[in-house]
């Protein structure tokens, strides 16, 4: 008989500025942030494709809005991706601030 999996475990990862999906130990997934004062500005989500199919991104995400509602921040969703899981989970609209170009002007300079 072999061992059950851990279940995934979901972490924010400050220094890294985002979230981590993580499956027997092993990074699956991020979540990318950068916070503009009391917004957190998702970017970018990704899974490895070794775990893909498995919901994890769904997890990961549900599970960083979580976190973001517990801290008092806002989210603006410029990842396409949590843009997405969004629109199918409006249990985040009273938190959810729109992309504007003054984020996305701010986010390219964050970012470069």
């Amino acid at each position: 008989m072999s061992q059950p999996s851990i279940a995934p475990v979901v972490e924010r990862v400050d220094t890294r500025k985002r979230y981590e999906i993580l499956v027997d130990g092993k990074r699956a997934g991020l979540t990318a942030y950068r916070d503009r004062g009391e917004q957190r500005v998702f970017f970018h989500t990704e899974v490895d494709d070794a775990f893909a199919g498995q919901g994890l991104a769904s997890r990961l995400v549900q599970e960083a809005l979580t976190d973001v509602r517990k801290s008092g921040k806002r989210i603006v969703p410029v990842c396409p991706y949590v843009a997405a899981f969004l629109e199918r989970h409006d249990e985040f609209a009273d938190i959810t601030d729109p992309v504007t170009p003054d984020v996305l002007q701010w986010l390219d300079t964050e970012l470069h």
